[in-house]
């Protein structure tokens, strides 16, 4: 039997068009939506929001594209724009009945909350982003051999066929790859787990590959629109990292802060997968963002 979150009710959720999203909801509260990263479903939040599920009430999806929920195809290279997958989050809140909710996301789901908070301020009242970089900011600071570290960024950003056809070809070798080099703590990630993701994956490279694809294009026109324009998230925002600004030769707060007035950042000691391998620590960062 494939994994689940134990004592959240699965729905599915349309929130556009012919598209539905699978989540997972639990607890009791005011809300909070948690946004899953590559290459991972809602389960990689399952210690978390077991947790905050005893106050609050904690919505898991799986992002279009990923897990369970829809997969359309990208043709018109919108599909699968952070903006396009913000308003599916804004939907999934409000088919649930929340107008007005918090938002924690890790890795891609982070960038999607990031969006959500710029495109949708009096829907998002507070937003925590886990070991990421705006997109615009991102792709500015990459150079050099140090860019090495996200050579899926720029496979996954060529035009289509190419990419699709070659992670298609060994899929669990692709996606596990990252599974195995992201994490301190190989335990953080046990057996059932790991199967679930490569599952999950294997049966979504076209939606994932178009996901990336779109950070290389449309999402940095948002931004780059967005910084133009002066516009700045206007929640409390928290923002956790590792401490990979210095082996990337950057400062990741002052990065964020430009995007950020109102933002507490820290690194986290531990791998990329921090909502599962420190939980507790992620748990506690996100209580304390909640009560700004």
């Amino acid at each position: 039997m494939a994994p689940t979150l134990q004592g959240f009710d699965y729905q599915r959720i349309q929130v556009a068009d012919g598209i539905a999203l699978n989540a997972a909801v639990g607890g009791s509260g005011s809300p909070i939506v948690l946004l899953h990263g590559f290459p991972q479903t809602h389960l990689m939040w399952r210690h978390v929001a077991a947790d905050l599920a005893a106050d609050h009430t904690v919505i898991c999806p799986d992002l279009r594209g990923y897990g369970a929920s829809d997969k359309p195809a990208d043709t018109d290279g919108a599909a699968y724009a952070k903006r396009t997958m913000a308003a599916d989050v804004v939907a999934l809140a409000r088919a649930l009945g929340h107008e007005r909710f918090a938002l924690a996301g890790h890795d891609r789901g982070a960038l999607v909350g990031f969006r959500a908070g710029l495109d949708h301020p009096d829907a998002v009242t507070h937003l925590a982003c886990l070991d990421v970089l705006p997109t615009l900011d991102m792709w500015q600071v990459m150079h050099g051999t140090s860019a090495a570290i996200g050579f899926h960024l720029y496979l996954m950003a060529q035009p289509p066929h190419l990419p699709e056809q070659m992670i298609a070809a060994a899929p669990d070798a692709f996606f596990g790859h990252f599974l195995d080099i992201w994490a301190h703590d190989p335990d953080a990630v046990p057996a059932d787990i790991r199967a679930a993701y490569l599952d999950a994956c294997r049966d979504a490279v076209p939606s994932i590959v178009a996901d990336y694809r779109a950070s290389a294009g449309v999402d940095v026109e948002h931004d780059q629109a967005d910084r133009d324009a002066g516009n700045r998230l206007r929640m409390p925002v928290t923002v956790l990292q590792q401490d990979w600004g210095a082996f990337l030769g950057f400062d990741a707060r002052a990065l964020w802060s430009a995007w950020a007035p109102d933002l507490i950042h820290r690194t986290v000691g531990c791998g990329h997968y921090m909502a599962e391998e420190a939980p507790g620590r992620i748990t506690a960062e996100l209580r304390g963002l909640l009560a700004r």
